[in-house]
Parts: structure tokens; sequence; C-alpha cells
């Protein structure tokens, strides 16, 4: 069992930032969603140190699809960090917490027009163009409001990493960007370079999630920049940028080995250099876009612990009042967390139990056969590293109201997400 960032353990209770878990619960009710706000802010800030680069002209960018709210927003921004939407919606948050709207690097394989159109209006940064028809629209959209909007284009370099099929996006087969098979990326350059309301800046590319190992880093550094020095060659045109995405893996659990923040920037830079050497072309400004590395390992959901069944010599349920409407990971990716009893830490593991969820659904099942210290009904259960994709993935299945999101720092909490009401669950329903 790992601890991350603030947490410790005082008086066999499990404190985030200074504040007891206890309290929390008590105080906001569960299921709650608790972020911590140092653990978060040090991510941020150790990426940003170690990928400026030596020109300090790289940037990094949030992905936000991992965790976005306006007081994400709030901090990101605070933190100097770029930011990475994928929907109208993500974008309309980020306005409204007065994100500064150029540094914002807007992502999406299908994007609607009625979202390009948001996007050129409010003023967005880049645009990660992901198909032919996108470039085109963009270009129709930018015409109308007498603009010319940077785009970077998306490419799909052809690196199978070691991942989850779902969270997969650089192999060949793959519904994102641009394939380097039969000259695709040379003639969608061409095509953004004829626009007039276009001004194609660079590529980007992303090779998965929850990635491990750095070879596949080197590998995609290595293809895109001999990509880039190609398009210079045929086309005559220099690439300014190069977005390498993301999908830095973390700790979840027993097996997972992830890298620190710093060896992945760093072997990203050195190979970038090194390759740009070799190749005999201007190395590009650099972009990185983390996401689950940044507040992964600073959410810890709790539950309150309810009905409790043992079927004997089989299994033993321990049930709680939240599961896959606010975490849908374990049922859609068979993904693992640990889990503890907050307010009985440092009694012994002995159990071996399922947590099993509220919902109507055989599926629902949080953790499968796991070791805890004995639970009660009434007891506080917490599952750590739920920071990422958590929230952002939940739903109201059921009727089930999202929980509430707070931030925990030096002994202080605030409310950033208030729950739902069942109110709010029929807001926008009508009658017959």
């Amino acid at each position: 069992m790992r601890l991350f960032g603030t947490m410790e353990v005082m008086d066999n209770e499990l404190y985030i930032g200074g504040v007891g878990t206890r309290e929390l619960a008590g105080e906001f009710k569960t299921p709650l969603y608790v972020m911590d706000e140092e653990l978060i802010r040090e991510n941020c800030r150790r990426y940003i140190e170690n990928f400026k680069g030596s020109n300090g002209v790289n940037k990094v960018a949030y992905a936000g699809k991992a965790f976005l709210t306006i007081a994400m927003c709030q901090l990101i921004n605070e933190e100097g960090m770029c930011l990475d939407v994928v929907s109208g919606g993500e974008l309309y948050t980020a306005y409204k917490s007065e994100f500064p709207m150029e540094k914002i690097y807007f992502h999406g394989n299908n994007k609607t027009l009625e979202e390009i159109d948001m996007g050129v209006r409010l003023g967005v940064g880049r645009f990660v163009a992901d198909n032919f028809y996108e470039i085109e629209n963009i270009n129709e959209v930018a015409k109308k409001y007498d603009k010319v909007q940077k785009i970077l284009l998306r490419i799909t370099p052809g690196i199978e990493a070691h991942t989850h099929d779902y969270i997969k996006t650089g192999q060949i087969d793959s519904k994102f960007g641009f394939t380097l098979l039969q000259n695709q990326t040379l003639k969608a350059v061409e095509m953004a370079n004829e626009f007039s309301n276009i001004e194609f800046v660079g590529f980007h590319c992303h090779i998965g999630s929850q990635i491990f190992e750095i070879e596949p880093y080197r590998d995609e550094v290595r293809i895109m920049l001999a990509l880039i020095k190609e398009v210079k060659e045929k086309l005559g045109c220099t690439i300014k940028e190069l977005d390498l995405g993301g999908g830095f893996g973390i700790y979840y659990g027993k097996g997972d080995s992830p890298k620190k923040i710093e060896d992945f920037c760093n072997a990203i830079l050195e190979e970038a250099f090194k390759v740009s050497k070799e190749l005999d072309i201007e190395l590009p400004s650099l972009v990185i876009e983390p996401g689950r590395s940044i507040v992964g390992n600073a959410g810890t959901t709790l539950y309150t612990v309810g009905s409790i069944k043992e079927i004997p010599e089989i299994r033993k349920y321990v049930s709680v009042d939240g599961g896959m409407t606010d975490n849908i990971r374990p049922a859609l990716y068979r993904a693992s967390y640990e889990c503890l009893v907050a307010n009985n830490v440092k009694a012994e593991s002995k159990e071996k139990v399922t947590i099993s969820g509220k919902c109507c659904e055989s599926g629902d099942i949080l953790l499968e056969n796991v070791k805890v210290s004995h639970a009660e009904s009434g007891d506080i259960l917490a599952v750590l590293t739920t920071g990422a994709y958590g929230y952002s993935m939940s739903s109201n299945y059921n009727k089930i109201p999202r929980p509430a999101v707070v931030f925990v720092n030096k002994g202080k909490s605030k409310l950033i997400c208030k729950r739902q009401s069942y109110e709010d669950l029929i807001s926008g329903e009508l009658e017959l």
C-alpha cells in the first residue's frame, strides 16, 4: 500500500492535506472525491521545470479530460501551464474560468461545426486537426470571422504501446489522426498550407495512456522528427512546433512500475536533441500533455460501508454507497486500485473481500478479492488514486447524483464541485 502526497496516518485515521477523512465524510457526505491540491501543484511544477529545455520555449499542456472543473482550470493557469481540451464542454469550462484562450489546444477526432465555431470565435491558440474534413471546416469558420487560425495536424505514428486496447491511440489502425501511409500526412500538410485562413504550425501525436516504458517515447520522437525532415525536403515547409502528447503511467497497485516525471521529460528531451542533430534539422519547440500523472495519485474517493454479505467459503461482499457511477474504470477496463479503511488504518489487513457498488448491475465491482482490515457498516473506505478519470467519467446511471469534489490543502478543505441533488437530476426533463 502506497500513500501519496500529503497523506498521513494520525490516531489510526487517514489524513489528506492535513484534514481527517472522517471530518471530510461528515461535512461533505459520501461518496466524496478528495483532491490533494499540494500534490497537484507539485506535479505541475515538476513537469514545467524538467521540460522547459535549455531555450525555455517548450510547453506543458494539462490534458483536461483526466479531471476538469473551473477550479482546476484556475489552478493550471496559476501554475503556468497550457490546457488541452477535447470538447465544447471542456472549452466552455475553461472559458468560464477565465483561462487564457491562446494557451488552449483543442483536440477531438470529430469536432462539430458548433465546436469549431466556438473555438475560433473565442480565440483558442491551436486546433489539433484530425482529418481532411476538419481542416476544411476550420478554414471556412475562420474565414467567417476574418481570422487566421493556427493548427497542428494529428499523426498516428504506428507505435504499439503496451497498454489496454481501449487506451491505445498511436497504432496505424486508430480513429485518430492522419496515417503515415500512402503520403496521407503530406497531403494534409499541402491542404493546410493552401488555405488562406489557416496557419499550419506543426504536428501532434499521442501513443496511448498509462504507459510505463520510456522506449515508446524515444520511438515517437525519432518517427516524428524524421517526418519533419521529410516535410521540409519535399514541401519546403518548416515545422515550428511538435506536440508529443502524454500517456505517462502512474502507480495504481502492485505490478505497476511507473517512471518518475523527471525520467520521462529527460528522455524525451535527450532523444529530441540527439535525433535533430543526426538528421541535421532545427528542433522545433516541444509540447507534452500529461493528465493522469498530474492528478491521478492526488485523488482519493471516500465511501461509507453499508451492507456486508458473506457467502460461506466463496466470497465476502462489502458494499459501499458509490460504485460504477463515480468510477467506471474497473467495469470498463478491469482497472485495479488499492483501498483501506480510513478510520481504522493500522489494523492488519487480513480479510479478503470484494468491494461492491450500489448500482443495480452485477458488474458494479470496485475492487475484487482484496485484503483490507475488518470493516463494519458505517466505516469510511478510501479508494486511492482516483484523481484521473473518476469524476470526469462519472454518470447518473440508476439516477444516482454525482458526488461532490473537495480540494484539501494545509489543514483546510474547499468545496469545488457541489454534490448533485435529486432536483439537479431532473432539471432538464419535461412532462409528457
